[in-house]
């Protein structure tokens, strides 16, 4: 059923990106009971089978409902303030969640789940917030380290290479241009943000000047996931774009390899997403001067293309590139 989200003028002045290394531990965490998400991501679940050993998630899983719809409680993943909040700001913020928010939240969140409030993890939550919400932060800590953190700069490189190119669309074409392909089941018209969600009931909801954050990710695909009820700022997760090639290693093929180089070969296959140095430099093992020096020649060659993001500079393939890479 599908969520309407109504914009007033101040609402168009506070659309806005970010990065969320907490929300993307809590969907990674949800990504390895859903099977339906496993698709892109089943070479990180192979390598996952050793820390998992060692790792009880079973707090989290309590108010992370096996199917959608559910709810999972909005003070686990509230949306960052700034657009790259680091991990540890993040988890400071969870672990000073307010005692009586966070027993709302989880008992909305029990009640999609049969007998969950009256289990015995289920009343001692309600019972003592305060600790529950320790709690949950400590294993959420456990799930970055162990699922996410080794793996966090080709993650962060591909979510913000995604930002810059939605930027671009909204620079070049409006909110229509951005929502026209941002996801399947997101569609704008007038001044409503549609979103068609799992949930089983039809919302409407007034922005009133909050506006809407955007926030790519890496584990939400298939899914489109969107909410967030006051204080929290309505926000949207949507499946960032690259995530298909984002666990296999750079192919060049031993004909471009050939005639470019091995390493400089490596260099133009690995930007199947936009990337900055730094962020090449770790995927491909090289030196950033290194790196750098084979990105000039490509781009003078007009096999790739760069444009600043912030303090970044990005690079990305151009048409001749990819067709060179075919």
């Amino acid at each position: 059923m599908p969520l309407h989200l109504h914009f007033g003028a101040d609402d168009l002045l506070r659309i806005r990106f970010a990065i969320s290394p907490l929300c993307e531990t809590h969907e990674a965490v949800r990504t390895l009971r859903r099977t339906d998400r496993h698709g892109y991501h089943a070479p990180w679940l192979r390598r996952m089978r050793t820390a998992l050993a060692g790792l009880d998630l079973t707090p989290l899983w309590l108010f992370m409902p096996a199917s959608p719809p559910g709810y999972t409680p909005d003070f686990l993943g509230r949306p960052p303030d700034t657009p790259t909040t680091g991990f540890d700001e993040e988890l400071a913020r969870l672990r000073a969640t307010d005692p009586e928010l966070a027993r709302a939240e989880m008992a909305k969140s029990l009640a999609c789940t049969p007998g969950g409030a009256e289990s015995a993890r289920g009343r001692a939550a309600l019972a003592d917030p305060a600790r529950a919400v320790q709690e949950l932060a400590d294993v959420t800590e456990r799930a970055w380290h162990a699922l996410l953190a080794p793996d966090w700069p080709r993650l962060r490189a591909l979510l913000e290479a995604e930002i810059a190119y939605r930027s671009r669309q909204l620079a070049d074409g409006g909110l229509r241009r951005l929502f026209a392909d941002l996801h399947p089941r997101l569609t704008w018209s007038g001044d409503t943000l549609t979103v068609r969600t799992r949930t089983d009931f039809r919302q409407t909801q007034d922005l009133g000047g909050r506006g809407v954050l955007l926030l790519p990710s890496v584990f939400a695909w298939p899914d489109v996931v969107s909410g967030f009820d006051p204080p929290w700022q309505p926000t949207v997760i949507y499946p960032a774009r690259g995530i298909g090639g984002l666990w296999s290693e750079p192919d060049a093929g031993p004909a471009l390899a050939r005639l470019l180089g091995p390493k400089r070969a490596a260099v133009l296959a690995a930007l199947d997403a936009p990337s900055t140095t730094t962020a090449l430099s770790r995927r491909l093992g090289l030196a950033p001067s290194s790196v750098s020096a084979h990105l000039s020649v490509l781009r003078a060659a007009g096999l790739l293309t760069s444009h600043r993001h912030g303090h970044e500079v990005l690079y990305e393939q151009t048409p001749l590139g990819l067709a060179l890479l075919g």
